[in-house]
């Protein structure tokens, strides 16, 4: 096996666009297991070292970045505002957003390179939960709890338990999903009676937002990646990946 390009892999390292990366490369100033290589084109070998201007580069099968979306920016391409704009820096071109928020919601909002880790966040036989902040018009009640509970019905389709919940205030609850369907939290909300102001997205899986601030980005550290994979039992899968 040939390997990757090495222009494509410094791309995918977020050093820039494969013609900017591709003159860093002729430039002599990347070393591939020690040897300075000149040509973009060149394939490099899996598990060999890089280093740029004399400093290591560190080598992943995969990227994940997680976003503090704000309000405002659409999780498109296509349409803009786009949460891409606020990923500069990061090798947007192969990063996939895992799950979508519409335009006036905000929160954790996570993008990976990895497919089957895509795959297994957002698919409910996995029941990766998805903790939201909501305001409501009116205030929740238990029979609002006790029917996410059970379960949910919206258009002859039964929900995933999900769990409901509040402490003061009932018009600021927090709602924890295992799957993630259109417009899901506002749909369930309409369907009994009330309707929602605000939402944020405050966790996926064993992922915070931490001190994050709002409209930044940044890699995963290790044990977020870590501990990302594991709950979706694809560890092994990582480790093979490094």
């Amino acid at each position: 096996m040939k390997g990757e390009r090495l222009d494509r892999l410094l791309a995918r390292l977020g050093l820039g666009s494969r013609k900017e990366v591709a003159r860093l490369v002729r430039a002599g100033r990347v070393r591939v297991a020690g040897e300075a290589v000149r040509d973009p084109g060149f394939h490099v070998p899996e598990g060999v070292s890089l280093e740029l201007d004399g400093k290591p580069l560190a080598v992943r099968r995969h990227h994940h970045v997680l976003l503090h979306k704000p309000a405002g920016y659409v999780t498109s391409r296509t349409e803009g505002p786009s949460v891409y704009a606020l990923l500069e820096g990061f090798p947007t071109r192969d990063l996939a957003p895992v799950g979508r928020l519409d335009k006036d919601t905000e929160g954790l909002l996570l993008f990976t390179t990895d497919g089957e880790l895509l795959h297994r966040l957002t698919h409910p036989r996995h029941k990766v939960e998805k903790r939201y902040l909501v305001h409501l018009e009116r205030p929740a009640t238990r029979e609002d709890r006790e029917a996410f509970r059970e379960g949910l019905v919206l258009e002859g389709k039964r929900l995933l338990p999900a769990e409901l919940s509040w402490d003061q205030d009932p018009t600021r609850v927090e709602l924890v999903l295992r799957e993630g369907r259109f417009h899901q939290v506002k749909r369930m909300f309409q369907a009994r009676g009330n309707r929602v102001l605000y939402l944020k997205r405050l966790s996926l899986g064993p992922l915070t937002l931490g001190d994050l601030p709002k409209g930044r980005a940044r890699y995963l550290r290790s044990e977020e990646e870590e501990a990302l994979y594991r709950a979706v039992r694809l560890f092994t899968d990582l480790l093979r990946g490094k």
